[in-house]
């Protein structure tokens, strides 16, 4: 429980406060707004470093693609700031406080970053850390350090962006983050088919994928999912493809698809506001939200590997399910029970493949290991780079859960 806050007003301030917390051994939770508190194992602190103070874009050229802000700006600051020069940050990040509880708080670009949080674009724009292009930080030791620049071909040797960005906060506070942008599309629609199962649909979804059609998101939601969203229930399941662009291509490669899908299919589109509703809905995981006493299971796959999986926990009652990342993603939604599920989500996955408690009671998140277990040789090689960056282990602890590794072995981790 958090007995104290630190709001620093600067970068200054952060490394002053990380000195007298490292000198005193005193354990901080760093957080920005907070709207992440409940996202993993609670935090071993008593005192809390907040961000918020150092909010604020430092750099914007439109014309070079890149935006710059401190770790504390809201993201609804920078997307507003980019929707008025028609651009986005290509890797959606979605917004979880439905599932992360009602006393959410506004998420900042600084948790976005640290938590690796990416939306429906992610299987074919990447992931937040494939569009972050520089960091400021200060480590456990009170050091600021800098990392990558304004443009791609700056990042050399280790990349220790890739390696911050997941890292929730056990390496480093980012106090100020580097990003590339990209303009927004023109056109949005989404194809919608109805009534094919989860293998079906993933097949596809990876046909569209790997063809001229170049869908910039997939999704597979059962007939129950389909009806919490602005898709609605009525025709069985339905399989989204997005398609974005300039209208006359999204024209020709919505033919295209039509002419891959069938005469025989049931098919209809959705387009402009429908289908950017849509996709916050499913990024924001909205239809399971509200459902109180159920744990959400985030599960990064092979989309081959998506049917089987929810063919084994078929059997298990009360469990809803639906696919994002055109399969690669599955989202859960089951009974709590004692351990969250725990032992049944993870012994239904097959030797690759990674799942993550994204929601549950604190005693759950508390007891359970809520990120994948690593290997050996990657808990020695994590346990080596947090020696390195936090030798006294005051940032986060607990916050990975045991040993607070880093990150880096988790590519598709929240």
């Amino acid at each position: 429980m958090v007995s104290e806050t630190h709001i620093a007003a600067s970068e200054e301030q952060v490394a002053e406060l990380i000195r007298e917390a490292a000198a005193a051994r005193r354990p901080l939770e760093i957080v920005g707004n907070g709207s992440k508190r409940t996202l993993g194992p609670p935090v071993r602190a008593a005192h809390c470093l907040s961000l918020s103070g150092l909010s604020g874009i430092t750099l914007y050229e439109p014309e070079e693609l890149v935006l710059r802000a401190r770790a504390g700006t809201p993201l609804s600051e920078i997307e507003a700031t980019l929707a008025a020069c028609n651009q986005t940050l290509a890797f959606e990040p979605p917004d979880l406080a439905g599932l992360l509880g009602p006393a959410v708080s506004e998420q900042t670009i600084g948790g976005i970053v640290a938590t690796n949080l990416s939306g429906p674009r992610r299987s074919t724009s990447g992931a937040v850390r494939d569009h972050l292009l520089g960091v400021r930080a200060v480590n456990g030791k009170g050091e600021l350090f800098k990392a990558g620049g304004r443009v791609v071909k700056n990042v050399t040797g280790y990349d220790l962006c890739k390696l911050l960005a997941g890292s929730f906060g056990t390496l480093a506070v980012l106090t100020e983050v580097t990003v590339k942008v990209l303009p927004a599309a023109e056109t949005e629609e989404t194809v919608v088919v109805s009534g094919l199962t989860a293998r079906q649909a993933v097949q596809g979804m990876a046909d569209a994928f790997g063809s001229s059609v170049g869908p910039s998101a997939g999704a597979w939601l059962p007939e129950p999912i389909a009806g919490n969203t602005v898709v609605g229930g009525r025709n069985g399941d339905a399989t989204c493809l997005r398609l974005e662009g300039f209208g006359p291509s999204v024209d020709v490669r919505r033919t295209q698809l039509l002419a891959r899908i069938g005469p025989s299919a049931a098919v209809r589109s959705l387009t402009g506001a429908e289908s950017r509703l849509l996709w916050r809905q499913i990024g924001n995981v909205q239809p399971f939200h509200g459902r109180s006493g159920q744990a959400i299971w985030k599960l990064s796959v092979r989309p081959s590997d998506a049917p089987a999986i929810l063919e084994r926990l078929s059997a298990v009652a009360g469990l809803q399910a639906f696919l994002d990342w055109g399969g690669g993603l599955i989202w859960l939604s089951l009974p709590c029970g004692d351990d969250g599920g725990t032992a049944v989500v993870r012994g239904a996955l097959p030797g690759t493949g990674h799942a993550t408690l994204l929601g549950a009671s604190e005693a759950i998140r508390t007891a359970q290991p809520v990120f994948p277990p690593l290997d050996a040789v990657t808990a020695k090689l994590e346990a080596r780079l947090k020696a390195q960056f936090d030798p006294c282990g005051i940032l986060n602890p607990g916050r990975r859960g045991s040993g607070d590794p880093a990150g880096t072995s988790l590519p598709n981790s929240v």
